[in-house]
């Protein structure tokens, strides 16, 4: 594969969550987590699996620094576990938390591995659920509080922030629908926490910016695509793509709002904006960072309830979770946000990979060549973008490790080390290989 137009300082990478690799829940002073809260529930998560364990990282650490080290990564993103940090989300501060990123940071930097950590990846304390969650504008101002105590500890050596991931699928999922912590069903009265995510993004870009820190966020997009080009088909892939996409990057890129007219007079953000926020969380990002596993194809609904309804994507071959492959959307994703956005900022890939049916076999190999073929062919439409004009700065693969897939449990296993989780016997697959040699020949 050749990869001709991607930088020479481009960061190789790959990244990791904190619930779904930690373990450790109830040591060293770390609080409950809304995902602690949420898994306890029964049928909450399949076959009843819990990240109590997970991948037991917070005890395996330097084993999986040794595996980052092995796999030529230039770059780790990982997650911090606010409760880890804050056992309530405010006021007393864990230092024991604290030790354990200085030590995962210092272990990344003596192995040449630029660490770049996420500072909210969904596991809110649960005490500040209690107290509404994202529903409640404090959270925001607490959670600038917080990104202040990491900047002052890890501000030294750690220069690449990113303050949430994923906002939209934790509105959604989290607090839309109810099938991820902290497990609330609103629907359309879900939509302040866009807000006020995007609010605790703009405050905690201050204080990092303050400390003269690079700060990113990490959005997941994707391509939408109308079923059709009936009119009624194109109206409801415009309401989609301004909740999924535009809902995440009109403010922080434009400093406006999209029009969410479409989901009816009740679908406001609940009076929550107030004079000044659009300009903080409007404030210049250093870079943008994407999350992209696939397109969404969009028709007109054909019941009351949303103005747009989710249609199958066919003729691509699908991962392990039913997901379609197309790596071309990748591309048109970055290219598309280049031309919505004229000033957008260097992008990081920080997250892409796939799922697949993994089985250890008799030789103590992983054969996973579907996501060798994915990982490459996602690539290429990388390369492509830049190509085109894209100014996109690193790719970090998700995953590291099998780890705990939210829902899911440990049924789909998206990691380039495979995981056994009776044993925590990690055993790298083929595609760790590959990216191995892959990042060895683009360095050279």
């Amino acid at each position: 594969m050749a990869l001709n137009h991607l930088p020479t300082d481009f960061i190789w990478g790959a990244s990791t969550a904190s619930y779904q690799i930690e373990g450790a829940t109830k040591e060293d002073g770390r609080g409950p987590s809304v995902w602690d809260t949420f898994t306890a529930r029964p049928g909450t998560i399949r076959d009843g699996h819990t990240g109590d364990v997970a991948c037991d990282h917070y005890h395996r650490y330097e084993e999986d620094l040794t595996l980052i080290a092995e796999a030529g990564l230039t770059g780790y993103r990982f997650s911090i576990a606010w409760p880890r940090i804050q056992p309530t989300g405010k006021g007393e501060i864990n230092l024991k938390g604290l030790d354990f990123y200085d030590r995962l940071v210092d272990g990344l930097l003596a192995r040449g591995v630029e660490p770049v950590p996420t500072l909210f990846h969904w596991d809110l304390p649960q005490g500040l659920e209690d107290d509404g969650g994202w529903l409640n504008r404090d959270t925001a101002h607490r959670f600038a509080e917080y990104a202040a105590i990491m900047a002052g500890r890890l501000g030294d050596r750690v220069q690449k922030w990113i303050t949430l991931n994923e906002p939209f699928i934790h509105m959604v999922w989290g607090y839309g629908l109810g099938t991820h912590a902290p497990g609330r069903a609103l629907f359309l009265d879900c939509l302040p926490v866009a807000h006020h995510q995007l609010l605790g993004h703009g405050l905690a870009l201050r204080e990092l910016r303050e400390r003269g820190l690079q700060v990113m966020i990490a959005n997941n997009c994707t391509p939408v695509w109308p079923a059709s080009d009936a009119p009624a088909d194109r109206a409801a892939a415009e309401a989609y793509d301004n909740l999924h996409n535009r809902l995440f990057n009109d403010p922080i890129l434009a400093g406006t709002y999209p029009d969410l007219s479409a989901y009816g007079a009740d679908a406001t953000l609940g009076g929550s904006v107030q004079d000044g926020d659009l300009a903080l969380i409007a404030a210049p990002l250093d870079a943008l960072g994407i999350n992209y596993y696939n397109p969404t194809r969009i028709q007109a609904p054909t019941s009351e309830g949303l103005p747009f309804e989710e249609a199958p994507i066919e003729g691509y071959r699908r991962t392990a979770f039913g997901w379609p492959v197309v790596p071309d959307g990748l591309r048109e994703l970055l290219v598309g946000l280049k031309e919505r956005y004229p000033a957008l900022p260097p992008v990081y890939i920080t997250e892409n990979g796939c799922s697949v049916d993994d089985v250890v076999t008799a030789d103590g190999t992983v054969p996973d060549l579907d996501r060798i073929d994915y990982l490459d062919t996602h690539l290429q439409a990388v390369d492509a973008a830049v190509a085109q004009g894209v100014d996109v700065r690193g790719y970090f693969t998700w995953t590291l490790m099998d780890n705990f897939e939210w829902a899911e449990g440990f049924h789909q296993r998206f990691g380039l080390v495979h995981v056994d989780h009776d044993t925590q016997v990690r055993t790298p697959k083929a595609s760790f290989a590959w990216y191995r040699d892959l990042i060895r020949a683009q360095r050279a």
